[in-house]
């Protein structure tokens, strides 16, 4: 536990050291907030009567439109029931958001990132994961959505959503596969799975999201920004509709990130677990083995 606890300062050490050379602000927000983002797939944890954020993004996009144009935080978030052998309900959370720039941008940049970790860590840009050798030179390997579940699913991704089986086989039949030798950008979701993105210009159908796998392990969720408040309270009211349809409570809704928006420039952001990265750059098996303390501990 020891090695794997300096092992963590030390990548996160990079991740800041990577951000101040690039020019970015350091930034803190609220953990504590009165309406978090709807989202079907994610359960807020409530405190008292407020919530404790499961992203920072609701408020780091408000700073995005006070003016500040390159931004990140390292920071704990909270998704109640999520527990597994790569889940914590309380997790750390890397976010940063940039100005002007669109998801290619982000997907270069994450490259750029875990290269420099690496190189920070004095480690070569290879890495042994389950028993995979990867290797991490560059350029990364770059899969659409669609390409994917041609490749590894039973059904189009187009049925898999009509059948309510996107994410079933998402998690079972596409990302095992996903980064086994090399990392792999997977792009381009249907427009239902991206909920805050802009969708592509001419295709309305996709949403210019992208998530970042290696070794089957999913690290980051980045997307170019959608900064159209009349559609974001559409969708938002939609992923409202979706919990109430499944038996979910639904919180209000988070009105001045809503009237911020409207001042927001177009931008790229990005979420990616810092302890996800630890199991990747440590060897892990379980994120259990990458953290001080599990929920079971206390």
């Amino acid at each position: 536990m020891g090695k794997v606890l300096h092992q963590r300062a030390q990548i996160i050490a990079a991740l800041r050291r990577f951000f101040l050379e690039q020019g970015y602000l350091e930034v803190e927000t609220p953990i504590r907030i009165p309406a978090p983002a709807p989202e079907a797939h994610i359960d807020p944890e409530p405190s008292g009567p407020w919530y404790l954020h499961t992203s920072p993004e609701l408020c780091m996009k408000r700073l995005l439109a006070a003016g500040f144009p390159k931004i990140y935080q390292i920071c704990k978030c909270f998704r109640k029931n999520e527990r597994g052998g790569r889940h914590l309900p309380e997790m750390t959370m890397l976010e940063w958001y940039t100005a002007d720039q669109d998801y290619r941008h982000m997907m270069v940049q994450c490259e750029s990132l875990l290269t420099f970790v690496l190189q920070a860590m004095g480690r070569p840009l290879q890495l042994i994961y389950r028993g995979q050798a990867i290797d991490l030179s560059l350029p990364w390997s770059r899969l659409s959505v669609t390409e994917a579940f041609e490749r590894h699913g039973d059904c189009s991704a187009a049925t898999a959503l009509a059948q309510h089986r996107f994410d079933e086989i998402m998690g079972l039949q596409i990302e095992p596969q996903l980064g086994r030798d090399r990392p792999t950008l997977l792009y381009d979701y249907p427009a239902p799975c991206g909920a805050l993105a802009r969708l592509k210009p001419g295709q309305s159908d996709i949403a210019e999201r992208f998530e970042l796998y290696i070794g089957g392990l999913e690290l980051c969720n980045g997307f170019s920004e959608l900064t159209d408040p009349q559609e974001q309270r559409r969708r938002f009211q939609d992923e409202v509709g979706r919990r109430l349809a499944q038996g979910k409570t639904a919180a209000p809704l988070p009105e001045p990130f809503l009237s911020a928006l409207a001042y927001m420039p177009p931008a790229t952001g990005n979420a990616l677990g810092v302890d996800r990265l630890v199991m990747l750059l440590t060897g892990a098996e379980t994120i259990d083995q990458v953290v001080a303390f599990t929920p079971e501990d206390l």
